[in-house]
């Protein structure tokens, strides 16, 4: 018998790092990408997902977003769809493409404080994870900022028939956030002073993700739509993360 919604949820909060503490699945450490790098692909073209890919810029995080087809479950990659990828598409104004087409979102004006993203185990086909703000915000600054969390399985090249890494996109979740809105006295207590906004999600695993796999990308727009944060967090064993994210980040290559 699977647990509870509101038992699940307490089970993985409880399994999350602290928002404090050094952990291997949290951005801790980790450099904050200098540009977002989305390769978006309809599931009814699978020589897209073996095709040699595109070169993202040193620094970059990559997303590989699938987007159902009109031919619902006969499409090749169904299995990997995600109605996700069709809210992004609609945030960034662009059609369901019919080949890959290629998204790259270059930093604006960074805030000058710091977005942290924590991931923990995957329990029962879910995963906790943790996103929040902290730091100073500029001069008379209330927002509304959007955050994106997105949920990534890191597909080394070679596997699953991709010919560059790819980091495929499994579940995301998407805040509005603007300066008003407090921190209960609670999450006060738990967090670290400097802490603006935090928020710990329950992500639902689609069939057949690897956990081991499993890492973050979370990043936040302003009201123009430019990105001001960014953040990502691998809980990959250290060889196999630093393969993946330096193939990913520097070169596609086939």
């Amino acid at each position: 018998m699977k647990p509870s919604t509101a038992a699940l949820a307490l089970l993985l909060c409880a399994h999350l790092p602290t928002t404090w503490a050094q952990g291997t699945c949290s951005s801790d450490g980790a450099p904050a990408p200098r540009a977002l790098y989305e390769r978006f692909i309809p599931a009814d073209c699978a020589d897209c997902w073996g095709e040699p890919g595109f070169a993202p810029g040193p620094g970059a995080a990559v997303l590989d977003w699938i987007a159902p087809a009109a031919t619902g479950d006969e499409a090749a990659l169904s299995a990997a769809a995600r109605t996700e990828s069709l809210t992004r598409l609609q945030a960034l104004e662009r059609p369901v493409p019919a080949t890959t087409d290629v998204h790259v979102a270059p930093m604006g004006a960074r805030l000058p404080g710091r977005l942290r993203l924590a991931l923990g185990p995957a329990v029962n086909d879910y995963v906790g994870a943790s996103l929040s703000y902290h730091g100073a915000l500029p001069r008379g600054a209330r927002g509304p900022w959007t955050v994106w969390l997105v949920l990534v399985e890191q597909v080394p090249a070679g596997a699953e028939g991709t010919r560059v890494p790819r980091n495929l996109v499994r579940n995301m979740l998407q805040r509005s956030w603007t300066l008003g809105e407090q921190l209960s006295k609670r999450e006060q207590f738990n967090l670290p002073r400097d802490t603006r906004w935090s928020e710990r999600p329950t992500l639902q695993l689609p069939a057949g993700a690897q956990p081991e796999r499993l890492a973050l990308v979370g990043w936040m727009e302003d009201a123009a739509g430019q990105v001001v944060a960014t953040a990502q967090a691998s809980c990959a064993p250290p060889a196999q993360a630093s393969k993946t994210l330096t193939a990913a980040q520097h070169a596609a290559r086939p």
